[in-house]
């Protein structure tokens, strides 16, 4: 069994592991899974009490990092995640008092409850992997992402995140409703014999910390991506700032976020090489929260997925492409 092999293996028993607590759609793992191997933000949007929370805490147990947690609230500080320093008479100096962002996995639970100052405490994070305190720059310990959650109907008391701070989301996700009866009927019997509300104190890791940031090295070096799924990733950004119903398309990063991507799902499935529906799978995910559309599609509740869905139908995928020799 080669390296690629081997990888792939380890990403279906952290699928398969997650699926043992958390009642889903496997392909929502596996995107999950793919934006943690690109080091990536990972917003999850979707109505109350789908399992967004247990989804993140129970995958970052799994991938054996660890892990930290912020509740989103009003009168949440910027100090109270990034932490500060103290006053120590005693010692006569200051001591820096670390905050929950000093982990590998951070949980910002309904990250927008919280005022855009203290949203921002994040962004410095979340782009550069350090923190400053006081003038201090700290650097962050790898791997290092966000895994947000927010609920999108019920806006009182809210505070959208700007522009700036989506875009630094790789994807956003939504698990959506039970498909079945029976996938129902399933979360319910394993409720009951979890008898206790937090089933992720019970999960075991399935790999190290180490061995996930081989599989994240794996991802970046390892993987081929030919010049003409460059060309189609370009292709699909642009069309997104040139389509008659959005007013602001993609940015770069939206682009480049699609290549990581994309490599880390090759490797989830077993390849050391791009092909055109890697991109087809994440693309909706990667591109819905960077493009803003027009005011009058606002108004008619237009569906940005849609759009991107619509653009991807009328973008001719190639063909034909190399695979590295």
């Amino acid at each position: 069994m080669n390296n690629l092999e081997k990888a792939s293996l380890s990403c279906q028993q952290i699928v398969d592991a997650v699926r043992k607590v958390f009642v889903g759609d496997e392909l929502i793992i596996r995107k999950l899974l793919a934006a943690a191997m690109a080091n990536g933000h990972v917003l999850f949007e979707d109505y109350p009490g789908l399992g967004k929370t247990l989804l993140a805490k129970v995958f970052t147990r799994v991938i054996g990092c660890n892990y930290g947690r912020v509740q989103f609230t009003p009168d949440l500080l910027p100090a109270d995640i990034t932490g500060g320093k103290i006053w120590r008479p005693q010692d006569g100096r200051f001591e820096l008092i670390k905050g929950p962002i000093f982990t590998n996995v951070l949980l910002a639970d309904e990250i927008n409850r919280t005022p855009p100052k203290t949203q921002a405490a994040l962004l410095e994070a979340m782009e550069e992997r350090q923190v400053t305190i006081e003038g201090e720059t700290l650097a962050l310990e790898m791997p290092f992402f966000v895994l947000a959650t927010q609920n999108p109907i019920e806006q009182e008391g809210t505070y959208p995140l700007p522009e700036a701070q989506l875009d630094r989301f790789v994807v956003k996700l939504s698990m959506g409703y039970p498909s079945t009866v029976e996938q129902e009927t399933t979360i319910l019997k394993r409720r009951v014999n979890w008898r206790k509300d937090d089933p992720s104190v019970d999960v075991a890791p399935v790999i190290t910390q180490p061995e996930f940031l081989a599989l994240q090295a794996m991802a970046e070096n390892a993987i081929y991506i030919d010049d003409s799924i460059l060309e189609y990733v370009s292709k699909i950004v642009r069309a997104t700032r040139e389509h008659k119903r959005i007013e602001i398309g993609s940015s770069p990063r939206g682009a480049l976020s699609l290549l990581k991507l994309s490599r880390c799902l090759a490797v989830i499935y077993g390849r050391d090489f791009v092909i055109p529906d890697d991109i087809k799978l994440i693309a909706p995910d990667v591109l819905s929260h960077r493009i803003i559309l027009k005011v009058e599609e606002m108004i008619e509740g237009t569906d940005a997925r849609g759009i991107i869905s619509e653009i991807l139908n009328n973008i001719p995928a190639p063909l034909e492409f190399k695979r590295k020799v």
